[in-house]
């Protein structure tokens, strides 16, 4: 049997970016529990905003993510964690925006994101996520097998 060539980039930017979004959801919700407060505090806002952000980030995050997987080195996770943020600040604005809140409201919204507790758990999830898509699309593993379906075996 060859050695694998690891996971196809796709798949293993697909799986990323899954774990991304999983992740990034879960610290946004523990964050809020232990600071006892919202993560877009801003009530004008309603959910369009923060849902709009999630799914901005979450396509650019595959975006960059599938060229880092590509390259397969594992200093583009720190460029797809600053892609991703860049990403989420510009969809906190066009979902407040889009959902009917004052601009104004909607640019203070990323200042106030901008400067709390959320954005580092953004840009941590963000850069662990990439990095194991890197680390999943470097991977010579093959999947794991019965003895009997080893080809050594045969003879």
């Amino acid at each position: 049997m060859s050695p694998s060539a690891g996971v196809a980039p796709p798949i293993a930017a697909f799986f990323a970016t899954i774990g991304f979004a999983a992740l990034a959801i879960f610290g946004f919700g523990f964050t809020s529990l232990l600071t006892d407060t919202d993560v877009l505090a801003e009530p004008a806002l309603g959910q369009g905003a923060g849902i709009t952000a999630m799914l901005v980030a979450a396509l650019v995050f595959a975006a960059t993510g599938y060229g880092a997987i590509r390259r397969g080195r594992y200093v583009g996770a720190l460029w797809v964690a600053a892609a991703t943020l860049a990403a989420y600040l510009v969809g906190i604005a066009a979902g407040g925006i889009l959902t009917g809140a004052d601009p104004a409201v909607a640019v203070g919204a990323v200042g106030d994101f901008a400067v709390s507790w959320y954005l580092l758990v953004l840009a941590v999830t963000a850069a662990v996520a990439a990095w194991a898509g890197i680390a999943l699309g470097r991977t010579r593993a093959s999947r794991p097998q019965w003895p009997w379906e080893r080809a050594d075996d045969e003879e």
